[in-house]
């Protein structure tokens, strides 16, 4: 069963919020980011992806790098642009995307849990990335960015966040993509108890849904504090990192997509040829979005096309073999294209389901790659089956929507 706990939150001053807490630091680049600089001067990028204060000719894992983003941080605190909660608190953070909303609850996670695998993970984690993140928290001795966490619905704690909701939000705002975001704080002593033991008596596991990296990163950092400490109570913030707690039915997979920039040396013809020995093709005459698993969409040369797995390329009785991206890793893109890894080869690229179709179109059409495929989704039962079975999923399986901002609500490392 899983352990949360309050936390004394450092958060934007009421009047900012809207403007400080910022996409993760993880969806955009330098450049993108510097746009955002430029468009919200206060925007919570500047310390959550340092690096975009620098020229692109800087190293973005030099120290001063790290340090640039610890002078901001604690000049906004200074600034009093961010103001810490005097109380051990929890928080609902509630989005509203497209009508869909989806309402989580803002708490400390075990790091231990994660050790010990009550929180569930799906992923691989790349070094790289892990170290930079446990010295961007290091540094700052932070958590700005929440990690994404579900888990199998409970009705009591349904009731209990719908009942606490009723009263208006603390904070509300609506961002530049359309987003509502709305945030309560829950400082009574008794609600937080009743909360921490509903989650400990009812809930057996968590799952990472968004942020392996950042939850690998605060553990591993809580783990070298108390090396260094070597005494602790096990109650110190250290010992849990920054999460929202969704229930799972509330929440939706988004379609992960490719793009690939050659056919391997095969004309358009006889790629399609060489296709149908593991799929059923067809032409169809307008952007085509899959409607079912084992089915994807395809556009080359200018046309879309319905692509139907044939039974022999997947095995529903299989976590990993029956996802749709093994069936496409294997079946397309290792068989015929040729590209065994696709963490490091540079002939394909990833594409978010929030950008849509005509992004896929686009960077066929522009002559940067050769040909898209498309998905339908992978569902949250396929992600639990998978964690479940301490299994990894392909890289880049899934994207959820909305995103939870960043700096919205910060765990500090000490009291």
């Amino acid at each position: 069963m899983i352990k949360i706990r309050p936390f004394r939150g450092l958060r934007p001053r009421l009047d900012l919020t809207g403007r400080i807490a910022s996409k993760p630091y993880d969806v955009l680049n330098s450049k993108e980011a510097r746009e955002e600089f430029k468009r919200e001067p206060l925007t919570f990028l500047q310390i959550a992806k340092p690096e975009a204060n620098f020229d692109d000719n800087v190293d973005q894992y030099a120290d001063e790098v790290y340090e640039k983003g610890r002078e901001i941080f604690q000049k906004f605190i200074e600034n009093g642009y961010l103001v810490r909660d005097e109380e051990p608190s929890m928080y609902i953070y509630s989005q509203v995307m497209n009508g869909r909303r989806q309402t989580g609850l803002v708490v400390g996670s075990s790091i231990d849990d994660y050790f010990n695998n009550t929180i569930k993970k799906h992923e691989y984690t790349l070094p790289k990335k892990e170290n930079d993140r446990i010295r961007h928290m290091k540094t700052q001795m932070a958590q700005a960015g929440m990690v994404f966490l579900t888990y199998r619905k409970v009705d009591e704690i349904d009731v209990l966040i719908a009942d606490l909701t009723k009263e208006a939000p603390l904070v509300s705002f609506v961002d530049e993509l359309n987003v509502t975001h709305e945030l309560w704080k829950i400082s009574d002593t008794a609600i937080l108890n009743e909360l921490q033991k509903l989650f400990a008596a009812k809930v057996k596991y968590s799952y990472i849904a968004d942020g392996h990296h950042r939850s690998a990163a605060s553990a591993k950092v809580g783990q070298q504090i108390r090396d260094e400490k070597g005494n602790y109570t096990g109650d110190e913030p250290f010992n849990f990192f920054l999460s929202c707690l969704f229930p799972s039915n509330q929440l939706q997979i988004m379609d992960y997509n490719r793009v690939v920039t050659d056919l391997n040396g095969l004309s358009e013809k006889d790629f399609i040829e060489a296709l149908q020995n593991d799929f059923e093709i067809e032409e169809k005459v307008s952007a085509y979005k899959p409607q079912d698993l084992h089915e994807f969409s395809m556009y080359l040369g200018g046309k879309w096309y319905q692509l139907k797995a044939k039974p022999h390329t997947y095995d529903d009785s299989d976590p990993i073999k029956s996802l749709d991206v093994t069936v496409l890793s294997e079946s397309v893109l290792d068989k015929v294209l040729g590209i065994k890894n696709q963490k490091t080869d540079s002939r394909i690229d990833f594409v978010g389901g929030i950008r849509g179709l005509d992004e896929l179109s686009k960077r066929v059409d522009s002559g940067e790659m050769k040909v898209a495929f498309a998905f339908y989704p992978v569902t949250l039962n396929q992600l639990m089956d998978i964690a479940d079975n301490d299994m990894i999923m392909p890289p880049k399986s899934t994207w959820f929507e909305p995103k939870l901002k960043s700096g919205l609500v910060i765990n500090l490392l000490e009291d």
